[in-house]
């Protein structure tokens, strides 16, 4: 993520004045997060590296024109599903419509079962296609995490991301059970 940063850092400053006026002018409309309560106005080079950084990170062509704020469509997923069967775990979503290419999961470490916030999360890729109403992400999460542990809480978050906007996150979150 970093090396994305800096790059993109850089590649705005190979625009041209009238296209780095047209980002400082399209992040007027947008603000930071808040931090202690406070938010401020992006600048042109923040909405660029962000837009772009996240169209970086699934693979995306990046832009440099500044695009309009998208209307997302419904998020695909609508829980998560964890199952053991005869010591095989499988980490699933139920999806009862096809999330596309553009909805990407975040998943955090295992966390002991009487968790029940998470803040630490990491993006594992977009949510794959649904098999009879549901996503295995088992493969997703154990490139990342290593075994699905018995016993512990997993919890995922599922977004949509359109021209490199991303929707608000949904949280989901299950205890994987024992055989």
């Amino acid at each position: 993520m970093r090396e994305l940063l800096a790059e993109q850092t850089r590649r705005f400053d190979t625009l041209t004045d009238a296209q780095q006026d047209a980002w400082n002018v399209a992040a007027d409309g947008f603000k930071s997060r808040a931090s202690l309560g406070q938010s401020e106005p992006l600048t042109g080079l923040q909405l660029f590296a962000k837009v772009n950084c996240k169209l970086g990170l699934l693979g995306q062509q990046t832009v440099d024109v500044p695009p309009q704020a998208p209307q997302f469509p419904d998020l695909a997923p609508q829980n998560l599903l964890i199952t053991n069967t005869a010591g095989v775990v499988a980490v699933k979503l139920t999806c009862p419509t096809d999330p596309g290419d553009s909805t990407v999961l975040r998943e955090s470490p295992p966390q002991n079962s009487a968790v029940r916030a998470c803040r630490n999360f990491r993006i594992i890729g977009v949510c794959p296609a649904p098999v009879a109403g549901a996503a295995d992400i088992t493969g997703l999460y154990t490139a990342e995490f290593g075994v699905v542990p018995v016993g512990k809480r997993l919890f995922v978050k599922a977004s949509t991301m359109v021209d490199g906007f991303e929707s608000l996150l949904r949280l989901f979150q299950a205890r994987v059970p024992t055989a």
